[in-house]
């Protein structure tokens, strides 16, 4: 099982995430720096709220953020370079993909959607050793992602962490993070499969049909 990480992963969602911010800001009156929120995508939006909102209001705007996110996030958000070739490069070993998010998982299920990116198993809402979680319940081998907490969610997990700098964290993060490997992005990932498949018992992959977990 190969698990990927969503925003900045598989999404570039950062045009979309900032018009949702404009627009919350918008209906609620608070000028909330969209271009600064974006560079902090990962942790929950919990997080990313107390900065903007009161502590007693943090809530009811994490959940208005969501509720008007499929309007002005989805369609806003392509696909990063690579993608469809990465689940697909997958597939090609016979491989199953999971997604698993730090995002609200009905919007992660719309971008999936959206971008015609088919995975057999979706989890959201997931972060830190959340994400670990999920990880070993869903057995993956491979975890990639574009934040420090996911390479170090991996490495709790005991997947191979692989990490991509199509977000905002350098090289140098990511393997400090555990990142066994760093790609520049997910068109990357089918070549370094390859290689990684053709070392793992003979070319037999790990977690994909015929291993021996």
């Amino acid at each position: 099982m190969v698990g990927f990480d969503l925003d900045l992963t598989l999404v570039d969602s950062r045009p979309g995430i900032t018009a949702v911010y404009r627009e919350l800001g918008a209906r609620t009156g608070v000028d909330i720096d969209a271009e600064a929120a974006v560079r902090r995508l990962g942790p929950p939006l919990e997080v990313e709220f107390a900065l903007w909102y009161p502590p007693d209001q943090v809530s009811a705007m994490v959940e208005l953020f969501r509720r008007i996110y499929p309007e002005y996030g989805v369609t806003t958000s392509p696909a990063l370079p690579g993608a469809v070739e990465a689940v697909a490069a997958v597939r090609r070993y016979g491989g199953r993909v999971v997604v698993i998010t730090g995002k609200y998982e009905a919007n992660a299920r719309l971008h999936l959607a959206h971008l015609g990116l088919s995975v057999d198993a979706l989890v959201g809402w997931a972060w830190a050793e959340v994400k670990a979680v999920a990880m070993r319940e869903h057995e993956v081998d491979i975890y990639l992602g574009d934040h420090p907490a996911d390479m170090a969610a991996a490495v709790a997990a005991g997947a191979v962490p692989l990490g991509l700098t199509s977000g905002d964290h350098g090289s140098a993060e990511l393997t400090i993070a555990g990142a066994r490997t760093v790609l520049a992005s997910l068109s990357e990932f089918p070549e370094w499969l390859d290689t990684h498949l053709a070392g793992v018992d003979g070319g037999i992959s790990v977690g994909l049909p015929g291993a021996d977990r």
